[in-house]
């Protein structure tokens, strides 16, 4: 009797064990973080000139974001991915190390150089849920002794720049988007008796601009896009990023975890219009404003999330969400619980993945950048669909309606005074709140000299903005 019994319970978990097991055990977590990448330039934004068809399938797939926002540059959304918290709490509000103008009519706060090692990071709290962590690409949260392996990430791969060397491992050089790929790939097939949580960071689309001499000539002959850079070096850097994505989701759909994985796309903040050297990189239009800015072209990021089974497929969510809820999302989907020793600034998207127009109790979303970038310092809240941007040079406000004027083109702040007022009070409560530092007036304000900047590592003289 006893041996029948043994022979049924072994017979039933071989006709339904396997999805016994992805009903009960932890999905495995994906972030794929593009640098610079626009809301703007993927197809299934609307782009016709770039071409991501991996993402495009993606978004097929799953869940379109048309709200989601980042940072305004790179650290602070970094920051806040790991931490759950707004990035004006420890001060990183500008990319790492940040720059300085000398002779601005104010004077930024300085930049601290990482983020704490006492901030319980996102891997060390799914690490110590039975996850195990990789991070692979860009971190630009601080050097020696505060990088990923020092926060969480137990299999790290950091790099830099778009290319990456031969070595005794690597006989010839390779493209870093293709380097961090095989790395992923790798990561995930070496996962078999545990939960992961994976993080690629990649260095496209951010400048200086290069890709293969394949997707240069491929994008130099191709017919235009009205009112588009069209920049061939982007757009090829752009659709390396894309095979990428494309081949971290075919390596989760041959080991068989397509539907218990959920992958996460996003940028790090807007789209980069212009380098430098005044040289057109991409567009964020209709969205005003570009990376370094707290117009929505600076702050609104592409977003995709694939979970087949559970996001259902080729929807579109308007929900406004912002990287910090990536944190407690993730806890909330991985079954973990959240730091009591820390405070959480996001909220769970669970349920949004789920249902697209679930509505989350959450209506205010807020951002600080008290720096010069391509913007003067400002700060800025949105409640429900409006929107307030305080700038610190003279206290202007303009409030836009973001339902009726997405392009935030027509400042309705003296029309609508008493919103105005409230949203600026509003907005002033919460950085107090997160202690967020405030630039001072500047007693070497020289106008003639106001743009001028310093090389924050060197003291050069620069005259145009530096990027990270």
């Amino acid at each position: 009797m006893r041996f029948l019994l043994l022979r049924s319970v072994v017979l039933g978990l071989c006709l339904w064990g396997p999805r016994a097991l992805a009903e009960t055990a932890k999905p495995n977590l994906i972030i794929i973080l593009a640098d610079d990448l626009g809301w703007a330039d993927l197809s299934c934004y609307g782009n016709t000139f770039n071409e991501t068809p991996h993402l495009d399938r993606l978004a097929r797939e799953g869940l379109r974001f048309t709200q989601f926002y980042a940072g305004p540059v790179c650290s602070p959304t970094r920051t806040n991915l790991q931490s759950g918290q707004d990035q004006a709490r420890f001060g990183i509000t500008q990319h790492i190390p940040g720059h300085r103008r000398p002779y601005a009519r104010l004077t930024d706060p300085v930049v601290p150089r990482q983020l704490p090692l006492e901030v319980e990071t996102l891997a060390e709290r799914l690490g110590a849920s039975g996850y195990r962590t990789g991070y692979f690409g860009k971190w630009h949260l601080g050097g020696a002794g505060f990088s990923p392996a020092q926060q969480g990430w137990q299999t790290v791969h950091e790099t830099q720049g778009h290319n990456q060397s031969a070595t005794a491992d690597r006989p010839a050089p390779q493209r870093t988007a293709e380097y961090l790929t095989d790395r992923a790939v790798d990561f995930i097939a070496q996962q078999s008796t545990q939960p992961f949580l994976l993080q690629v960071s990649h260095i496209a689309v951010h400048i200086p601009l290069s890709t293969t001499p394949e997707f240069e000539k491929k994008f130099s002959a191709k017919s235009k896009m009205p009112g588009y850079p069209c920049n061939p070096l982007y757009a090829g850097l752009l659709a390396e990023l894309d095979a990428s994505v494309g081949r971290i989701t075919a390596a989760v759909d041959a080991a068989g975890l397509a539907e218990h994985t959920l992958i996460v796309f996003l940028s790090d903040n807007g789209g980069l219009e212009t380098e430098q050297s005044g040289r057109i990189v991409t567009s964020n239009q209709p969205l005003r404003g570009e990376k370094g800015s707290l117009y929505e072209g600076g702050v609104r990021i592409p977003a995709i999330a694939r979970w087949p089974g559970t996001i259902p497929a080729g929807r579109e969510s308007a929900t406004p969400a912002i990287t910090t809820d990536v944190y407690p999302t993730f806890v909330d989907i991985g079954r973990a619980t959240l730091p009591t020793t820390q405070p959480q600034d996001g909220v769970s998207l669970a349920a949004v993945l789920r249902d697209p127009i679930t509505p989350l109790a959450r209506d205010t979303l807020h951002w600080h950048l008290p720096h010069y970038h391509h913007s003067t310092p400002a700060s800025s809240i949105r409640r429900g669909d409006w929107k307030l941007i305080e700038f610190f040079e003279d206290g202007v406000l303009e409030l836009y309606d973001l339902a009726a004027d997405p392009s935030e083109r027509t400042n309705l702040a003296t029309r609508e005074p008493a919103r105005a007022r409230e949203l600026r009070e509003a907005l002033a409560a919460w950085r107090t709140r997160v202690g967020a530092r405030l630039p001072q007036p500047n007693p070497q304000y020289d106008p003639a000299r106001a743009t001028e900047l310093a090389g924050a590592r060197t003291g050069e003289k620069k005259t145009k903005a530096a990027q990270p």
